[in-house]
């Protein structure tokens, strides 16, 4: 397994893992997502390649105070194979290059399984609650 940023080309297969992995949501334009992190300075989305296919993937993010984690996800195929705790590596190691010292992320409170994968990994609920706004009136 080889794991590396991704670029534009990648875009078709990332975005087939993440909605075959559930990820998406009508509101949120996974093309758009995975292009913005392209653009952004203090972001990136790694794709682990197994024979040269993409296999899996995270976004990756630094806003100056701690890192975030997003649409981690494995191509159904190649789940089980420690793919998804690579990733979740891959995406600790890249934010700490950036200075960050904590990491981040979000599961929706229904998908218990994918907590579970979390917690063995040594990630515990931060007893927050994410707020939101929608600042385009079109989203």
């Amino acid at each position: 397994m080889k794991i590396e940023e991704l670029d534009h080309s990648a875009l078709v297969n990332a975005t087939a893992i993440w909605s075959e992995a559930d990820l998406t949501r009508p509101w949120n334009d996974p093309d758009e997502d995975f292009r913005r992190a392209l653009k952004g300075e203090n972001s990136a989305v790694l794709g682990a390649f197994v024979n040269g296919e993409l296999a899996g993937t995270v976004m990756v993010g630094d806003d100056g105070h701690r890192g975030w984690m997003y649409y981690l996800a494995v191509a159904r195929g190649h789940r089980g194979e420690g793919i998804g705790r690579a990733l979740v590596k891959a995406g600790e190691n890249w934010l700490r290059s950036c200075g960050a010292v904590k990491v981040q992320l979000m599961v929706r409170n229904t998908n218990e399984q994918v907590a579970g994968f979390y917690r063995r990994l040594g990630y515990e609920d931060a007893q927050t609650t994410v707020l939101a706004r929608w600042l385009d009136e079109e989203a």
